[in-house]
């Protein structure tokens, strides 16, 4: 099985004991130290707490730059050096070829532009040459793969920064790049930490890509199906990689990711996608052929490429049937409220009816939910008139809660035999899956929603049942 390099990049000044870079796994065999981030620390202290090799970069354009690097060629082990800004004599001459990173950054609008770049990068010798784009466009993204997959060579990094390059320095992996880089501690959602690289993606590890798959939406760097899919195909050996992508526009990455086909000329269809907030509406009327549940409700959360054509579907309402199923929660001739009108609340909802219940639509904004209300042929409620008593199964279908401390209703009116399911899931349990337990009530975790999902959308995706094994 082939390996790629970590590399923890330190974007902060670390804590005095330094605990997050100790806390470091031994994969990590590189640390890159941001000294314009971080100022200056003693290489001494470093490697004290990490045990690796160190890279030392400075992106500041500050007056006093030459002599920052020329003092770092004496301690760190390797020296990143800016192509445009760093080719002098004295630099060139007292950092030797092994110890040099030459790096460009900044923006190109096509592949031959980029080439030029890299060119210019990679016309003095060193260890390693990292080109980083800054994209502005759904179609900029690919341009490092493109550059990669060209110069077939393995002493190259190219990927892009910012939100929309957060997936393409993993298949890059693929076309070649010998290291990936990872921060130390979250930050940016945009940027992967380590931590994420190392649990979302089996790395350091590399399997064999032939395919893609993604969850679009906005926000999305929080979910977990990156970790949950990724995990089933290495476990079952299908040469396959699940990135998510944050898509603003629907109509241009469904142009410019989709239809332009341009991953398949790369080598890596994208062949599914899972569709999150706010697309599942636009998702649905890109489809060729779509299935009852999600006509009935508007809104689609899968699309699979089935022989160059897009099947939709909705996996919201399994929720629904597990509830049944897995907790013995009794849903015929209940009174149920579904919290948010938009196309997850209106699967559930739709769900809900066709098993049985009597379901009221709640939501905060009256066009969204008299909307739901007409299409579902149900009844609605504004959102602060909303009271819980009375009702035996209540769904929050926003987002209200997600490493917040906001509760979307007073959970203290609930029925006491009233059973909760909250779709949300973060990096703890919603305030109100934990009031509800804490009423010994009936309580579905967001988490628990998004496996029942997940499993579905992959046998939906590639054929196969994903592992028991696999799990939040």
């Amino acid at each position: 099985m082939n390996q790629t390099s970590l590399i923890a990049s330190l974007l902060a000044p670390p804590s005095p004991n330094g605990e997050e870079l100790s806390a470091l796994p031994a994969s990590a065999q590189w640390l890159e130290v941001r000294a314009d981030l971080t100022g200056e620390i003693d290489t001494d202290w470093l490697r004290d707490h990490f045990s690796g090799r160190l890279i030392y970069s400075f992106r500041d354009d500050s007056i006093d730059r030459q002599q920052r690097l020329l003092a770092a060629a004496a301690t760190y082990d390797r020296v990143e050096l800016d192509a445009d800004r760093d080719f002098t004599p004295e630099l060139l001459n007292h950092v030797p070829p092994e110890k040099r990173i030459v790096s460009w950054h900044g923006s190109v609008n096509n592949a031959s532009e980029l080439r030029e770049r890299f060119d210019q990068t990679s016309s003095e010798p060193a260890a390693l040459y990292k080109v980083v784009t800054k994209p502005e466009r759904i179609s900029e993204e690919f341009l490092p793969l493109w550059l990669l997959k060209s110069l077939r060579r393995d002493d190259t990094i190219a990927y892009s920064q910012g939100t929309l390059g957060f997936w393409n320095r993993l298949p890059g992996l693929q076309l070649g790049a010998p290291a990936i880089y990872g921060a130390v501690t979250p930050g940016d959602p945009s940027e992967p930490t380590v931590a994420k690289l190392i649990a979302d993606y089996g790395l350091p590890e590399m399997t064999p890509v032939r395919e893609l798959f993604a969850i679009i939406g906005n926000p999305v760097f929080h979910s977990l199906s990156p970790r949950l899919h990724n995990a089933s195909y290495r476990a079952m050996g299908h040469p396959a990689l699940f990135v998510p992508l944050l898509v603003d526009s629907f109509a241009e990455f469904w142009r410019d990711f989709v239809l332009s086909k341009t991953l398949d000329a790369l080598g890596f269809p994208i062949n599914g996608m899972t569709v999150a907030s706010p697309h599942k509406e636009e998702a649905l009327r890109a489809a060729t052929n779509v299935s009852s549940m999600a006509r009935q409700a508007e809104a689609v959360n899968i699309l699979v490429r089935n022989n160059g054509w897009w099947n939709a579907d909705t996996t919201d309402p399994d929720v629904v049937y597990a509830a049944k199923q897995q907790r013995s929660v009794n849903v015929r001739e209940k009174r149920a409220a579904v919290i948010g009108c938009g196309g997850a609340g209106r699967a559930i909802a739709a769900a809900l009816v066709a098993s049985g219940a009597g379901v009221t639509l709640i939501n905060r904004g009256a066009e969204r939910g008299e909307h739901a209300a007409a299409l579902l042929g149900l009844d609605y409620v504004p959102l602060p008139d909303f009271d819980a008593h009375g009702y035996d199964i209540v769904v929050n279908a926003t987002p209200v809660g997600r490493d917040t401390d906001e509760i979307p209703f007073k959970i203290e009116r609930l029925n006491d035999d009233a059973v909760v399911i909250d779709l949300v899931y973060g990096s703890r349990p919603t305030p109100l899956i934990g009031g509800t337990r804490a009423r010994q009530q009936v309580a579905i975790d967001g988490r628990d929603v998004l496996l029942t999902q997940v499993r579905h959308q992959f046998q939906m995706m590639t054929g196969k049942e994903m592992p028991d094994a696999i799990s939040v």
